[in-house]
């Protein structure tokens, strides 16, 4: 007796969206035509994706398809990329961050280049409980003397992180003092975002781990707007970022109940 095949589930919207922008950084385009065979949805509801994502300044587009937006909103840069972008703020940063930690605590270190000084600036502490779901700082903790919970799921080689429904089924099992987050974007109005969806979903589990949640960014990160939604501004605690934060983002930041660091 011949098994029926199973059905393949359709793709959640942000997933196909995030698809979408995944298509046009790897083949440099998309098709109207291509999208609605290959995802089996229709013209109409994939010309309603690129519409949107134009609006989010992620995408261009044009005759029957899209190509990459300028703006540079789209990208999702190898962690490589980003070390050598504004390396001496994010020490600084890294620094102001590591110094809210005590002896003793438990801390989630999400996947960046900013919570990586941090684990590289904790050094004076001994007794600490380090969770985190990026491949190179459980690699630079390895020598310490911390307990270090590497959470599992699938690898982003981009970001050396991994993410999925078994990283967030993990978090979901977790209680930290403290998470430590770095984002790709920043806006009182939208909240924390990252340009990943499955990346978004495992920093939102973080986040409801943690008694404290810390953003980590420098001042290029705020009033820009990514992808996939991390949670609103009202979840945040503390801000630490740089000193060319302009005055009047500090002050909306503080008037909306959220503590801000400046270094």
């Amino acid at each position: 007796m011949m098994m029926k095949k199973k059905a393949k589930a359709p793709m959640l919207i942000e997933e196909r969206r995030q698809h979408i922008l995944s298509l046009i950084q790897s083949e440099g385009r998309v098709l109207v035509d291509e999208l609605s065979n290959n995802l089996d949805i229709s013209k109409i509801t994939i010309r309603k994706d690129l519409d949107y994502l134009e609006a989010k300044e992620l995408l261009v587009r044009t005759h029957g398809g899209a190509l990459p937006s300028h703006a540079g909103a789209l990208s999702d840069p190898t962690i490589q990329e980003k070390e050598e972008l504004y390396h001496d703020e994010k020490v600084k940063i890294a620094k102001a961050a590591a110094a809210m930690v005590s002896e003793g605590q438990c801390i989630i270190l999400d996947s960046g280049t900013t919570t990586t000084e941090i684990a590289r600036s904790l050094s004076s502490l001994r007794h600490l409980t380090v969770i985190t779901n990026a491949l190179n700082i459980a690699a630079d903790l390895a020598r310490s003397d911390f307990e270090i919970i590497m959470i599992g799921g699938t690898l982003r080689k981009n970001s050396l992180s991994v993410v999925g429904p078994l990283a967030d089924d993990v978090l979901k099992e977790m209680h930290a003092d403290i998470v430590f987050l770095g984002v790709d974007g920043f806006d009182l109005k939208t909240g924390l975002t990252t340009p990943n969806v499955l990346e978004a979903r495992v920093n939102r589990a973080m986040v409801t781990a943690a008694e404290k949640v810390v953003v980590v960014c420098d001042s290029s990160k705020f009033n820009r707007r990514s992808l996939s939604l991390i949670v609103a501004a009202s979840e945040i605690d503390h801000i630490v970022t740089d000193s060319q934060l302009p005055e009047r983002d500090a002050r909306a930041i503080r008037e909306a109940g959220i503590e801000l660091t400046i270094v």
